[in-house]
């Protein structure tokens, strides 16, 4: 990546960075477009080179934190010392947990704004190299799934929607004590997807 490259990505990620902590701060609707770019030090022209409007920037928000969780998880230790595909995706989920656990704001934004059309839209859009990745683990041992977009979409909505009041409230208990039971059903929903 060239020079002029770096610095596009870099206003564009101080724009995405900017705007997480404005609309996980004051929310989406009392945040400006000026306050975005006055925040991140760039011009307001410059936020229309990447983005349509503030409803854009908040879609490509979703798949640009997805996207930072899923790499940061493939490049953990625990995760590379893995085996097998549910060793494997239950190491991506317990390291995105973990990221989440240390930043509420994250869970709230994600929880909020998740669902599966905008996420699996804009990481096939903005980041297809997760979505490449997420294939090589599911067929990396040579198994096969019967609808393996299903499996990862009933996944998703388990992990982020059970999730929330156990990391924000601790409620009805804490991560740690929720999350055995949690790998037991994605498991479960694993091997229900497994073709034999």
């Amino acid at each position: 990546m060239g020079k002029v490259d770096e610095n596009k990505e870099q206003k564009r990620r101080s724009l995405l960075d900017t705007a997480f902590s404005l609309f996980t701060t004051k929310g989406i609707t009392k945040t400006s477009i000026s306050e975005i770019v006055e925040n991140a030090g760039v011009a307001k022209g410059t936020f229309y080179l990447y983005f349509k409007d503030k409803y854009d920037i908040e879609e490509k928000l979703i798949a640009y934190k997805a996207n930072q969780l899923f790499q940061h998880a493939l490049n953990t230790s625990d995760y590379n010392s893995k085996n097998c595909f549910e060793e494997k995706l239950l190491a991506i989920i317990d390291d995105i947990l973990a990221q989440m656990q240390k930043n509420h704001g994250l869970v709230r934004f994600v929880n909020k704004n998740l669902s599966w059309g905008i996420f699996s839209h804009a990481l096939t859009t903005a980041h297809p190299d997760t979505l490449q990745a997420i294939e090589t683990i599911l067929y990396e041992d040579g198994r096969r799934w019967s609808e393996p977009n299903l499996m990862i979409y009933t996944i998703v909505e388990l992990v982020s929607a059970s999730c929330y009041s156990v990391i924000l409230h601790k409620d009805p208990t804490d991560l740690d004590s929720y999350k055995p039971y949690l790998h037991r059903s994605i498991l479960s929903i694993v091997h229900s997807f497994e073709e034999t």
